[in-house]
């Protein structure tokens, strides 16, 4: 099966194609990684996960989408990480990426309100253009708010390297900070940041050449974008092809195509699978390397994606949510190598 081959990107080799996919867990106090990130992650490593990525994690305390999200804005926060990635690395085949993100307007919430000022703080996006109905109006940033933006993805990216990490994902999807830029139904800036898609996509590739300043052939680089926000004159499936071809001279080896989360209300259609094909265009149009996700529930739908060279790598959420060795049990099945944890030898299949 593709999906237990392994999977070579820079000099990183991942040695099956099921990825971890990122997903909050709103369980931190100050950003700090505790022991349920240790047993939410370590598990899905002892399961035989080729790829980890760690939840969206803020660059800077504003960037969470909660109070309770992971953040990586200190070297503290990024040393409660490091245990989590040393034990990975040590017991386990695993590599362990982590997702930088900053949540712009849709910032300061819980569970998917916006909340007071009090509680919370004042959001930030490319206009003064609020997310949702009755939500304050975020405050638009100045050119040197946003160099100083980019400075910001660029030392968590150091941090998150210094701690260990194998891949840095930058969040540019659902409708957070970079994705608000993105789309021209939320940027509707006049300067070197807004008005035409260059202009658009132009903070995303800043932060992509800061952070590949620091990436040696070892550490490879995945965006995740929304491939469509389901919204007429919005970000489509044109957008991400023409910005994936851009990617390809940006040395970044994956993008990670999930779909939606800029425009409140957009009709979207569920269905197993239903976000493949927009990984499916991307790579074809492109070559570019992809990843699929979406209620991917099955190997045997997982492996039909590979095979059919619909993407290379399978991102899982509420299945590995429900099944930390998804990977392992389905080698078992389908009779192919994957790592098991030599404690648990007694059980093999």
């Amino acid at each position: 099966m593709k999906l237990y081959s392994p999977l070579k990107l820079r000099n990183l080799e991942i040695k099956n194609c099921w990825v971890m996919s990122p997903m909050c867990m709103y369980s931190s106090e100050n950003g700090f990684a505790n022991d349920f990130h240790f047993v939410h992650y370590a598990s899905r490593a002892q399961g035989g996960t080729g790829l980890i990525i760690v939840e969206a994690t803020g660059i800077v305390p504003e960037g969470r989408i909660t109070n309770k999200c992971m953040g990586i804005w200190n070297d503290a926060q990024a040393e409660s990480l490091k245990k989590i990635v040393r034990f990975i690395h040590e017991s386990t085949e695993t590599k362990v990426g982590i997702q930088l993100a900053h949540a712009g307007r849709k910032a300061s919430t819980w569970n998917g309100k916006q909340i007071s000022l009090e509680e919370g703080w004042e959001t930030v996006a490319p206009s003064n253009i609020p997310y949702g109905e009755g939500e304050r109006i975020p405050h638009e940033l100045s050119v040197s708010e946003i160099k100083n933006l980019i400075k910001s993805f660029k030392d968590a990216a150091k941090r998150a390297i210094d701690a260990g990490f194998d891949v840095i994902e930058i969040h540019a999807a659902h409708g957070y900070l970079i994705h608000q830029f993105m789309s021209p139904l939320s940027n509707v800036r006049t300067d070197e940041y807004g008005g035409n898609f260059e202009n658009r996509i132009r903070f995303l590739l800043e932060i992509i050449d800061d952070v590949n300043e620091l990436l040696d052939e070892n550490h490879p680089l995945f965006v995740r974008i929304s491939g469509t926000e389901y919204t007429e004159n919005g970000w489509g499936i044109e957008d991400s092809v023409k910005l994936a071809e851009i990617l390809k001279t940006k040395n970044v080896d994956l993008i990670d195509v999930s779909s939606g989360g800029n425009i409140q209300g957009a009709k979207i259609s569920l269905f197993d699978g239903y976000q493949v094909p927009l990984a499916a265009e991307i790579k074809k149009q492109t070559g570019m390397k992809t990843g699929a996700v979406g209620l991917i529930k099955t190997a045997e739908m997982a492996e039909e994606i590979l095979q059919n060279e619909e993407a290379d790598l399978i991102f899982v959420a509420r299945e590995i949510l429900r099944n930390p060795y998804l990977a392992i049990e389905n080698s078992f099945k389908n009779q192919e190598d994957c790592f098991f944890p030599h404690q648990y030898e007694r059980a093999r299949i």
